[in-house]
């Protein structure tokens, strides 16, 4: 792997986060806009294969005060995965996410929403909890380290909470993921979630969870539609403020049967293993044209690169930077592609920073990368869906292609072979990352 310099880091310290107002990836900025978050090949996603009655009234059962409801099984999922043949041709994945998943008038969350139904992909979107507890009621919230009610990022006004829950409700419907990027999103001081025990990580997750189980005890709202979804059964994975934090997450993790997780710093374009027993799907380090570095496959992470977390800096910069952020993400897809086949993690916020070049930048990536053959353009729980059902060897084997690295003598001549047809799962190998791409934004 290539050096990766200071400034291609993730996080850039949190001085310089504090000194822009910023507590990373997730708080509201200038505008008041928050931050947000599939199996199927591209063009053939999978809708309405295997889809149940997901949404459909006559089926629908409240779960608790009614904040979600059983409503049978998630509607437009694809068919059922299945193992990779000998020496068959592993599938290119790439699972965009986005964290908070917070709608906040700005366009972005249904503008992607669209983009996806377009190009056949399904989505992780990581739900800050936060985004769904009225202001007024804040002082439930007890963060771990912190006072009553405090945060980090802002609490939505009711009418963004209305429709945050609309598209969170649309997003299950149409066979995205819905994941938690926990609440207050603190990634510096004393009560930095760097520093929180697994303790202290449970207590955030039950409140994330309660959060999204109670909106409706906690507005008082009778005429907003229940959330289609059970969330103890949907939540298995999610995403910490800053990528702050993992180590003593993953235990509590693996206690409440969370199948991944994407907290990892500084991830390598390889195939991925599990740490402490959950799959670890870290963000990952990509080329950035023009430098020797690279850098964190986030679009925080480039504006750091590009404006120094400026997050308005002068728009003479805006079409080259934009030109940059989706080369940046085509180069880390076709180094992937054209050699090892590793899973491509790509992490975005609903944000409209420096003109919104990134977004514009991660919708002309997805628009280039649907299509290609071979490429399934997935959520998380879809990707750890597929990785679940194969041989345990295979995936070894796929562990020793190196970044860029292509198998010797092509796939057929590499993994024929390769399974054993164990039915147990891979050993746990993963100690701790060698290398680190610094801190989530």
């Amino acid at each position: 792997m290539r050096d990766i310099s200071r400034r291609g880091m993730l996080g850039l310290g949190a001085g310089a986060v504090a000194a822009m107002g910023l507590a990373g990836c997730g708080t509201a900025l200038g505008d008041g806009s928050a931050d947000a978050g599939g199996s199927g090949s591209s063009g053939d996603s999978g809708k309405g294969s295997g889809s149940g009655s997901g949404g459909d009234k006559k089926t629908e059962r409240p779960i608790g005060d009614g904040s979600t409801a059983h409503t049978g099984k998630q509607p437009n999922q694809p068919d059922k995965p299945v193992p990779l043949e000998p020496g068959e041709t592993p599938p290119q994945f790439v699972i965009f996410s986005w964290d908070g998943a917070g709608d906040v008038g700005n366009g972005l969350f249904p503008r992607f929403l669209k983009a996806a139904e377009d190009h056949g992909a399904h989505m992780t979107f990581f739900l800050s909890g936060l985004y769904l507890l009225p202001e007024s009621k804040k002082r439930k919230y007890l963060p771990p380290n912190n006072a009553p009610g405090a945060s980090d990022i802002g609490y939505l006004t009711d009418e963004h909470i209305k429709s945050t829950l609309k598209y969170v409700r649309q997003a299950w419907l149409e066979g995205h993921e819905i994941g938690t990027h926990f609440n207050g999103h603190f990634c510096a001081g004393t009560g930095t979630v760097a520093n929180w025990t697994s303790a202290q990580w449970r207590s955030e997750i039950e409140q994330a969870k309660s959060f999204v189980k109670e909106w409706r005890t906690n507005t008082g709202w009778t005429d907003v539609p229940a959330l289609p979804f059970d969330y103890d059964k949907e939540l298995i994975g999610g995403r910490t403020p800053c990528l702050l934090g993992q180590s003593d997450l993953l235990p509590t993790a693996r206690e409440l049967g969370w199948r991944y997780d994407s907290s990892s710093p500084g991830g390598r374009q390889i195939w991925p293993e599990k740490s402490q027993g959950v799959w670890d799907l870290p963000l990952q380090a990509i080329p950035f044209p023009g430098h020797t570095f690279e850098v964190l496959s986030m679009d925080y992470n480039i504006l750091a690169n590009q404006s120094r977390n400026s997050t308005q800096a002068p728009p003479a910069n805006y079409p080259g930077w934009r030109r940059q952020a989706t080369e940046a993400y085509i180069s880390g897809f076709n180094r992937a592609y054209e050699t090892n086949r590793s899973p491509f993690f790509i992490g975005n916020h609903f944000e409209q920073w420096n003109g919104g070049i990134y977004m514009d930048a991660v919708e002309e990536a997805l628009k280039r990368i649907a299509g290609k053959k071979d490429v399934r353009l997935v959520s998380f729980r879809q990707f750890v869906d597929w990785l679940d059902v194969q041989d345990p060897a295979v995936l070894e084997k796929l562990r020793t292609l190196d970044v860029g690295q292509q198998p010797v003598g092509g796939w057929k001549q590499f993994l024929q072979g390769a399974a054993t047809n164990s039915a147990t799962d891979p050993a746990d190998s993963r100690t701790g990352s060698s290398e680190s791409a610094g801190n989530a934004a």
